[in-house]
């Protein structure tokens, strides 16, 4: 008997050592299932990005690309066809649909990048009025940074509550709106981030929105 028991030890080691790698690649193998889950969870959703010249080159960016991984259809929409640059870097991005050729119907969400962009986008009345409209309908609306001001010009953030880059604070305040400094702020339809520290709370609540 005392000869034996050594020998069993080691073939009582020698298992829980072949058990336990093999829990891991257990684990390594269901890893990939709920990574095409991710991918596949916006898989229907048509998202429009509303830019024109002197946009945020991340802020635009992240939340296109973190949709379009989830499954989601993006589109870059601004006043005109166009090729069109960040204003704080060399990043240019293709608008690759006119505000006047698409509807509202078109589309399941609105995202406005900051930047110089918005103040631009406010210059004309049919990108206005597309904002105003889409936003009438109740689906979700994303602005960051500056992306407000659009919404400001299009008069639909009376008694709302939202954040924006602080500079330009005052004309939420001054469209009726309450603004509150925090990373992400989202009234019923309406999602507001600061800057583009906020970008993963952003684009992870627009993704949260189009799958509820």
């Amino acid at each position: 008997m005392t000869t034996k028991t050594p020998f069993i030890a080691i073939f009582v080691l020698m298992a829980a050592m072949l058990i336990v790698p093999g829990c891991e690649a257990l684990e390594e193998a269901v890893e990939p299932e709920n990574d095409v889950d991710a991918q596949n969870e916006l898989t229907g959703k048509r998202v429009a990005i509303l830019i024109t010249e002197g946009f945020h080159d991340a802020e635009t960016l992240d939340p296109k690309e973190y949709l379009a991984d989830r499954g989601a259809s993006v589109t870059v929409i601004g006043p005109e066809v166009a090729t069109v640059g960040a204003y704080n870097s060399d990043v240019e991005v293709d608008i690759e649909k006119a505000v006047a050729d698409v509807s509202i119907d078109d589309f399941d969400a609105l995202v406005i990048p900051g930047g110089q962009s918005p103040d631009n986008l406010r210059q004309y009345d049919e990108v206005v009025d597309f904002a105003r409209d889409f936003f009438n309908t109740g689906k979700p609306v994303a602005a960051i940074c500056h992306g407000p001001q659009v919404l400001v010009t299009a008069g639909v953030l009376e008694q709302r509550t939202a954040t924006c880059f602080g500079d330009m604070s005052y004309e939420l305040k001054e469209a009726g709106a309450e603004y509150v400094d925090e990373e992400l702020v989202i009234d019923g339809n309406l999602i507001t981030s600061r800057v583009p520290d906020d970008l993963p709370v952003f684009s992870e609540a627009i993704a949260d929105v189009l799958k509820n």
